[in-house]
């Protein structure tokens, strides 16, 4: 069972910067067999793809509509993923989930119906 606890939200002007965090644990597996990633879902759209970071954190990628502004890291040691977000703007807005999938490669998938585990999500409002 993973479990993920997402937060860091609230409301930003546009052009401001937020961090998210994003604290997993696992009672009977490895968090380092899992990789992690971000998704976003607006009200009446779909969950989007944001971020995601590798299981062993040697590569990551970005939705287009974040990349250069958005980055992803993350802490083995605190078992915690953030999503530094600068230069915010209002299409940002959306509730934010951290999620995770169990992977023996290095592909990171875009797709979330390949991700099984889902944080609660934390509301993320840039204003403009």
């Amino acid at each position: 069972q993973v479990q993920l606890v997402e937060s860091g939200g609230g409301l930003v002007q546009a052009g401001g910067s937020l961090r998210l965090s994003c604290v997993a644990s696992a009672r009977t597996v490895r968090l380092s067999l899992f990789h992690l990633g971000w998704f976003r879902q607006a009200p009446g759209k779909e969950r989007e793809f944001v971020s995601g970071i590798s299981r062993n954190g040697d590569s990551s990628n970005y939705a287009d509509s974040v990349r250069g502004r958005f980055t992803i890291t993350g802490d083995n040691a605190k078992n915690t993923l953030y999503l530094q977000m600068n230069s915010l703007k209002p299409e940002d807005t959306a509730e934010y989930y951290c999620a995770a999938r169990f992977s023996t490669g290095d592909f990171i998938s875009s797709n979330p119906n390949d991700y099984p585990h889902w944080g609660q999500g934390t509301q993320v409002t840039v204003s403009s």
